[in-house]
């Protein structure tokens, strides 16, 4: 028989309150089980004692026998110091997924290829624009030539 350390669901609607129970891992979550070895209450503030309730020593009996604690009950324990819990680490869960990979993909072509065409543009203007360039090169030279004779008066 497969013994689980897990929680039972208790309360009214959206007013949650569990038992930690060890039961057969087939029988249903609020359904039958061997013995109630804590409580917890998520209603309550973290830090208040009456939030978890767990008896540890028949948490390590419990563990001893073969039980196996859910991910949240093994929390538990290793908040109280009966079984230390694993770290745990998952380095693929900030990566995007595949489509959004693909999107990113598709809109950097997008932006590629829009550089590409506004060089392409500002190129063709370019050729064009140097004998533009050249006429304010002219009307700086006059202005410092009048700036010049406007010192030389002074």
């Amino acid at each position: 028989m497969a013994l689980s350390i897990r929680l039972s669901r208790g309360g009214s609607k959206k007013r949650p309150y569990y038992r930690i129970v060890v039961a057969d891992a087939r029988s249903p979550r609020d359904g039958k089980y061997l013995e109630k070895i804590g409580t917890y209450n998520p209603l309550l503030a973290k830090d208040d004692e009456k939030r978890i309730q767990l008896d540890g020593d028949r948490a390590k009996h419990w563990l001893g026998v073969g039980a196996q604690p859910t991910d949240r009950v093994a929390r538990f324990l290793d908040v109280a110091g009966v079984k230390e819990r694993p770290a745990r680490n998952n380095p693929n869960k900030g990566k995007p997924g595949e489509k959004a990979t693909e999107r990113a993909e598709e809109r950097a072509d997008k932006v590629k290829a829009a550089e590409e065409a506004a060089a392409a543009a500002s190129a063709a203007p370019a050729v064009e624009e140097t004998p533009a360039e050249e006429a304010p090169a002219i009307d700086e030279a006059t202005s410092t030539e009048t700036a010049s004779t406007e010192t030389a008066e002074a």
